[in-house]
């Protein structure tokens, strides 16, 4: 059981095209944002759509896969872990963000 303390999967489509850092180590970076949708009926019978917004960020061999076939709007599955982190503004405020570190990534449909 170990291997699901911190395990994740999402399907859903993205956003925006992925934002791609290629660092001075070498190493790449792509961030993006995916939407995963849920639907139910409310009390009144009508159908209710909540969308959630996961920002994920992927590295190395993964990030390339990203950089070269995802685009906005695209289908995928993603595995990976949450991570948390915080960082300080531009105006010296700190921010606290939730992250899905990717680790494996699977296309899915036609669009």
């Amino acid at each position: 059981m170990n291997t699901l303390r911190n395990k994740v999967q999402l399907i859903g489509n993205l956003g925006n095209d992925p934002e791609i850092i290629n660092l001075e180590s070498g190493k790449t970076l792509a961030k993006f944002s995916i939407a995963t949708n849920e639907s139910y009926k409310n009390a009144q019978g009508e159908k209710v759509t909540d969308t959630q917004w996961h920002n994920v960020v992927a590295w190395g061999k993964t990030a390339e896969i990203v950089e070269k076939y995802v685009t906005k709007g695209k289908e995928v599955a993603i595995e990976g872990k949450l991570t948390n982190r915080s960082y300080e503004n531009k105006e010296g405020e700190k921010r606290y963000i939730t992250e899905v570190v990717c680790n494996e990534l699977l296309m899915l449909g036609n669009k």
